[in-house]
């Protein structure tokens, strides 16, 4: 258990905006808060701890933290420069943690001597890792001038407005103390008691898979509503590479190497994220000796699956890619309507479009319900996104979901925690691989998940897949009555082709309105959300017309396609689709996240490039150093074959 009191004793390090107060701060001036501003928004974990530095899963990434951090057009963190610092406090803007779910983020801040993070709002799954892990969070800025006193911080500060189980949680130094206790029943999460009434569809997963007895697992509650604090079944739970290893060390670090793992059949990993890093790596990464550290995720991962009797889907024999990327594996093959599942990955939602609760964890929920089949839950609150109307032809669910991410609630955070439901008209147009581009990006909206009711078009798909007849049940549907936290009215049939510009996933702009001509050296059309079946074939009707005709992308071009599963691959050979984009130039790849994720063909390498991707994310070095803007896969096709950012028409 923490102290009643807690005291800090080292520094207070501001993430402003200006990188001359940070260079100032790192060579041991100390700054007032009135000095810092103004500080840092929206700073992701691909900033506090690059792609590159999440090889690591040990104590060393300690010397890493805030190495991606951009300020203005600088990058001044280096190496070992916050350790070497005595820092205890770091202070930033709004929406701090953003992005990837990694906890080498908060990890590598607290090897660092982080104890503290401030910030005007945080990202849901840093803030609940940096929970996890033990280390304090707050959005009091009023702490600031009494920590600069040295005053001792009551414990109960850094509890007030918890629930329950996440308050137990941080008055015992983390998830792994806490789950100790409760699976000895020392502590007990309490029930919600509930009068019986309407329910949200998300609502009402968690209140049936919601815990009752740690020891038997036995799950089913009538009522919750957002505050409470449950855990839930999990009916999936599953770890890629990059995770794997260090969730085994948690793991081990805790409860020693035979602990015994519950329902490895319900257990599945992933290498699917550094099966073409040895293609893309820098050499001033290798020089480092990164590639070797990378290289060691894969024995590790597969070891630990071999202990346990654990499903691994990795890399193809033939050294050619990987069985698939783990979102679309778990939509083609696993999850189902009704479930829970959870990943240690921030694009978990994407099986939400089959009716499913699928929301991304840390490292440390991982490894805790590796042990105890469950992970905790505060119940979230939900945004309903009505689609109004129908969508234009040419029009996707990539540009509806940039679009929505412009929006100004958004933007603000509004959406931050929240359940992202999507209802209405608009989604009778979308297949089942359209609705899983909504429900993967409500990572990028900040959401806990996206999720659409399941209806004909699961049934469908479903069959289709896999063969099986799925027989939908009453209940998977919100109540009328249901409660929501805000309804966002979109209008479909005013959404054109959508862009978003270097930077943020935010920064939305139409295509009609960009006003310039942007030439490209890279367009890449790839990951969850663009390697799907239906976003290949969509970029296939763009270039069919340029391959009757001859016509090659322009010199000077990349063209990259990459498939999120083995089963699209297959799919796109026998439609003929490969063969039209490797005629008009393109470079076709084997199945991986690959450049989403820095790791393979199709990263820039220096900031003067830019490049046009159909990836969810472009936050500052997140596929290389150059501009990344975002795009649907029909406008990535249409700018490969125009040289320039170009729609398809």
């Amino acid at each position: 258990m923490l102290s009643k009191n807690v005291r800090f004793d080292g520094r207070i390090l501001f993430l402003t905006e200006d990188p001359a107060r940070i260079l100032r701060q790192l060579a041991g001036e100390d700054l007032d808060l009135a000095e810092a501003l103004p500080l840092r928004d929206q700073i992701s974990t691909d900033e506090i701890t690059p792609a590159f530095i999440c090889y690591h899963f040990d104590e060393k990434l300690g010397d890493f933290p805030y190495l991606g951090l951009k300020c203005g057009e600088a990058f001044p963190v280096k190496e070992g420069t916050v350790r070497a610092g005595g820092f205890s406090i770091s202070v930033a803007g709004k929406r701090r943690g953003k992005g990837s779910s990694r906890e080498a983020s908060p990890y590598a801040e607290q090897c660092s001597g982080i104890r503290l993070v401030i910030a005007e709002s945080f990202e849901r799954i840093y803030r609940q890792n940096c929970q996890n892990l033990g280390l304090l969070t707050s959005m009091d800025f009023g702490l600031i001038p009494r920590l600069r006193r040295g005053e001792a911080i009551p414990l109960a500060e850094f509890t007030a407005g918890l629930d329950s189980v996440t308050a137990e949680i941080v008055r015992r130094g983390g998830l792994f103390a806490y789950n100790a206790a409760r699976l000895v029943g020392e502590v007990a999460p309490p029930q919600p008691m509930h009068a019986s009434g309407p329910m949200t569809y998300a609502e009402k997963l968690l209140a049936r898979h919601a815990v009752l007895d740690a020891a038997t697992g036995q799950a089913g509650l009538a009522m919750v509503k957002p505050g409470d604090g449950l855990f839930v079944k999990a009916d999936w739970r599953f770890s890629h590479e990059y995770v794997t290893p260090m969730a085994v060390k948690f793991l081990e670090q805790a409860l020693g190497p035979d602990a015994a793992l519950r329902d490895p059949s319900s257990i599945l990993a992933f290498r699917d994220h550094l099966t073409f890093l040895r293609h893309s790596m820098k050499a001033e990464h290798r020089a480092m000796g990164l590639l070797a550290v990378a290289e060691s995720l894969k024995p590790a991962q597969e070891a630990f699956c071999a202990k346990h009797g654990i499903k691994l889907h990795g890399e193809l024999p033939d050294g050619t890619g990987s069985e698939g990327i783990c979102h679309a594996l778990m939509v083609e093959h696993y999850a189902l309507p009704g479930q829970v599942v959870v990943g240690t990955d921030s694009h978990t939602p994407h099986a939400g479009a089959l009716g499913c609760l699928a929301f991304g964890v840390g490292t440390t929920d991982i490894a805790c319900a590796w042990v105890t089949g469950d992970v905790r839950v505060t119940v979230p609150p939900t945004l309903r996104v009505h689609l109004k109307g129908r969508l234009r032809v040419g029009v996707s669910a990539k540009d509806l979901v940039l679009h929505l991410l412009a929006q100004h609630l958004i933007r603000e955070g509004g959406a931050i925690g929240h359940v992202i439901e999507y209802q209405g008209e608009g989604l009778r147009d979308l297949d089942t691989d359209e609705r899983a581009t909504l429900t993967n990006m409500a990572a990028e909206i900040g959401g806990f998940t996206g999720l659409i009711a399941p209806d004909e078009e699961t049934v469908r798909f479903v069959k289709e897949r896999r063969g099986v007849d799925l027989v939908l049940e009453p209940w998977m549907c919100g109540d009328e009555g249901a409660g929501y936290a805000h309804t966002l009215e979109v209008d479909c049939a005013s959404i054109g082709p959508m862009l978003a510009r270097p930077g943020d996933p935010g920064n939305g702009v139409s295509l009609a309105d960009l006003g310039e001509s942007v030439p490209i050296h890279i367009a890449y059309l790839g990951s969850c959300t663009g390697g799907k079946r239906g976003d290949l074939g969509c970029a296939y009707e763009v270039v069919r017309g340029a391959v009757a005709e001859g016509r090659r992308i322009p010199e000077g071009v990349q063209f990259f396609v990459q498939c999120g599963s083995e089963g699209v691959r297959r799919h796109a050979a026998e439609q003929g689709w490969l063969a039209a984009f490797e005629a008009v130039g393109a470079v076709v790849l084997g199945s991986s996240c690959g450049a989403c994720i820095n790791a393979g063909p199709g990263v820039s390498t220096g900031p003067e490039q830019v490049t046009i991707s159909a990836i969810n994310r472009n936050f500052p070095g997140r596929s290389g150093p150059g501009q990344l803007w975002l795009a649907s896969p029909a406008t990535v096709a249409a700018s490969a074959l125009a040289g320039r950012i170009a729609g398809a028409r």
